[in-house]
């Protein structure tokens, strides 16, 4: 079975995607945080689905990356993408 991802392999590369915006805290609990609540926008999120992508070996269409709003929501996508693959 693939590596599932972690809400801390998420922040790694929610932060190499965008950064960390002035103001916001990604190390604390943000598994239900909306992204735009943490400063990342549409764009952030597809470059952070790009990512997820190639480093996980997912399919996350842009339209489906578009209607998740939070972290938690983002990693039941990828981890449920993953089991199915298992």
């Amino acid at each position: 079975m693939a590596t599932l991802l972690t809400i801390d392999d998420l922040r790694r590369i929610l932060i190499e995607c965008a950064g960390e915006t002035d103001g916001t805290d990604l190390s604390g609990d943000i598994l239900d945080v909306r992204f735009e609540a943490i400063g990342y926008d549409s764009l952030a999120l597809m470059e952070t689905a790009a990512r997820l992508e190639s480093r996980y070996n997912v399919a996350i269409p842009d339209d489906v990356a578009g209607s998740v709003h939070t972290p938690r929501e983002l990693l039941d996508l990828v981890n449920g993408a993953l089991a199915e693959a298992a």
